[in-house]
């Protein structure tokens, strides 16, 4: 039976290249001089120190304008709240989500059922599959998800017949 599957997965490499390149901004940037503000990447979590909120709102906007030209989506971030950190100045860990958790599948699947096309969905582990008796509907079902804004980034891979 012809089935795809779908997965949110990000390139940790273009991830690491676009937080550098952010850093190096922040650097040259003549609003950033004298300021404390930085950058650094741990695992999938992005974190932000700045002098105050004003100033970590541009950093975000920064690193968020290099993962735009690095076509890492904005919708794999997770952002955690501002937090005080020492020295008065703000904190703020941003994770990269990697996979499809269990909501947004269970979310994936309802919206591939309520349309009524004639495939059959499942979780597994951080991926969800679709299975049908053609690829007609499987493509109809792909571009209905592609259309559909569920908050995470999908990828449609493994096409097979």
């Amino acid at each position: 039976m012809p089935s795809f599957d779908i997965v949110s997965k990000v390139d940790m490499q273009e991830v690491d290249n676009a937080v550098n390149q952010a850093i190096k901004e922040i650097g040259q940037r003549y609003d950033f001089k004298g300021s404390k503000s930085e950058i650094s990447q741990e695992q999938d979590a992005v974190k932000i120190l700045a002098d105050d909120d004003y100033k970590l709102k541009a950093v975000v906007d920064v690193l968020q304008s290099k993962f735009i030209k690095r076509n890492i989506s904005i919708k794999a971030l997770q952002y955690g709240k501002v937090e005080p950190a020492s020295g008065g100045m703000v904190r703020q860990i941003i994770t990269v989500q990697q996979g499809i958790s269990k909501e947004k599948g269970k979310e994936i699947i309802a919206v591939v059922k309520e349309s009524k096309i004639k495939v059959q969905s499942q979780i597994q582990d951080d991926q969800v599959r679709v299975t049908g008796k053609n690829r007609d509907d499987l493509q109809e079902a792909i571009q209905l998800l592609k259309g559909k804004d569920l908050g995470v980034e999908m990828q449609f891979v493994n096409f097979r017949e």
